[in-house]
């Protein structure tokens, strides 16, 4: 499970591009949640985590990786 801090989504639109973004990135089994407050996504799988951080980068958000 990767756990990553989400900034700049500020309504339930941004949650539902986030995990949009997150499902389109390589060897995501499933997003497990994106929560608004406190800004946060927990992504399972295998996917490489500058993959998921870029995805959400092209989404218009930014991340930071919390645990792998």
């Amino acid at each position: 499970m990767v756990e990553l801090k989400i900034t700049g989504m500020n309504c339930h639109h941004c949650v539902r591009a986030v995990e949009e973004a997150l499902k389109g990135v390589p060897r995501v089994i499933r997003v497990e949640r994106v929560e608004l407050l406190p800004g946060r996504a927990l992504v399972e799988g295998d996917a490489d985590p500058q993959a998921l951080l870029a995805a959400i980068k092209e989404a218009g958000y930014a991340a930071e990786l919390v645990t792998e």
